[in-house]
């Protein structure tokens, strides 16, 4: 089994991102997602700087993904996507079909990320003859659904083709939109944002009425107000799942992947707090919920 690190979602100064990526390169984790996915304004990397941290990684060892945007808006995203695209050096995590279809006019080998909606066999097999070769199963789907999927005779000859990957920590992103929430949380317009974001390095919580945490707000993006973890679940991946992704919170995410790796075969199970952490969707529940594994 493979450990990932997804995307950073948050919008972190640039030194603390370059900080953060020099800690990764001295990790055990496999696999590295690069890039802005939530909003094109988020500029304090610049696409060169990404390309500078993904060959220090690929120097430690890893392997480097970069990821695209999940909702373009203007011809400067598409442009900036193209930009991405156009590069042969990295393999290309697809967020949006028209990155996909950007990758295959090329020929060129992709990831798709959990933002682009998958639900089926028959769209997994368009995606694999289109070049696919990494697939992140969207995150409100369950274990039952994932085996069903990859056991469907339309994929009977075809599953060593792909890897199979599962978010397993993090805030989950659930929705994107064309607004900003965070900007207008603090009455900004979008146009006049004033990069508000950058104040929040982990979101900003929304409490229900009755004080539960319901959401994070990060910008266009809505998360799940929860931490998915399903550190406790990682037994019943094997022979279904061959990568692992969490997606970085903090420097903490580091030490998590540690205790991940430990319980791999399930010897070394960690107890989730009941109010800040959730498995639900995994087992085909309510997503806010904690089943005891």
């Amino acid at each position: 089994m493979k450990y990932a690190l997804g995307p950073i979602l948050y919008y972190w100064p640039k030194q603390r991102v370059e900080d953060f990526y020099h800690m990764v390169a001295k990790s055990d984790v496999d696999i590295v997602y690069l890039g802005e996915t939530v909003c094109s304004k988020r500029r304090e990397l610049k696409i060169q700087d990404w390309l500078k941290i993904a060959q220090m990684l690929i120097g430690a060892g890893k392997k480097v993904c970069l990821s695209t945007m999940a909702l373009l808006e203007t011809p400067s995203d598409l442009a900036m996507l193209k930009r991405y695209c156009d590069q042969q050096d990295f393999m290309i995590e697809a967020n949006d079909l028209s990155a996909i279809q950007l990758l295959s006019k090329q020929d060129l080998p992709f990831s798709v990320g959990p933002a682009v909606n998958c639900y089926n066999a028959q769209t997994l097999d368009l995606f694999l003859n289109k070049g696919m070769k990494r697939w992140t199963m969207p995150v409100e789907l369950s274990h039952d659904w994932l085996r069903k999927i990859v056991n469907a005779p339309l994929l009977e000859n075809k599953r060593t083709d792909f890897e199979v990957e599962v978010f397993a920590y993090g805030n989950m992103p659930l929705a994107y939109s064309a607004r900003c929430f965070t900007a207008r949380s603090e009455n900004h317009s979008k146009d006049e944002c004033k990069l508000c974001c950058i104040d929040y390095p982990q979101g900003r919580v929304v409490n229900s009425q009755d004080k539960n945490q319901l959401f994070v707000i990060n910008g266009i993006q809505t998360m799940s107000g929860l931490k998915y973890n399903l550190i406790n679940d990682l037994k019943s991946m094997h022979n279904t799942v061959d990568v692992v992704r969490l997606s970085p919170e903090s420097e903490d995410t580091l030490k998590m992947l540690k205790n991940f790796r430990a319980n791999e075969t399930g010897q070394n199970p960690m107890p989730l707090d009941k109010e800040q952490e959730c498995n639900g969707y995994w087992h085909k529940v309510e997503g806010m919920v904690q089943v005891e594994v």
